[in-house]
């Protein structure tokens, strides 16, 4: 059964960091370009951040780069999400996905992705 379990979120303050993990089951993992969402309260939900299969590329949202970084250890079968220099306006509920076709390349797009994982509360409040 696919799976994705993500882990790590929490109740931070501003200018602290969160690093984010995303477990994947079975075979997916090493057919799947991966990514990371979030949704806000009252918005829809958004790119984050996204890796090749190969980890070749990687994409980010133009609100998070230099602050946020995707890597993914394919021994591990596991994306990381290591979000620094947090800001309130992080705060959501962040979410991992894998997409399996495109030619295994990052979308920003999330109807490009094919599995989801339950999603993880990160909060920044001082």
């Amino acid at each position: 059964q696919v799976q994705l379990v993500e882990s790590g979120g929490g109740l931070v303050q501003p200018g602290t960091s969160l690093r984010l993990a995303c477990a994947a089951s079975g075979r997916l993992f090493s057919r799947s370009a991966m990514g990371w969402f979030r949704q806000a309260p009252g918005k829809e939900r958004e790119f984050v951040a996204g890796v090749s299969l190969s980890g070749g590329s990687r994409d980010y949202t133009d609100s998070v780069k230099g602050r946020f970084t995707i890597s993914r250890d394919n021994t591990k079968n596991t994306v990381y999400l290591q979000m620094n220099s947090l800001k309130p306006e992080d705060t959501a509920v962040y979410y991992c996905a894998a997409r399996q076709g495109g030619n295994y390349l990052i979308s920003k797009y999330n109807d490009d992705y094919d599995y989801w994982g339950q999603g993880t509360q990160v909060t920044v409040s001082s």
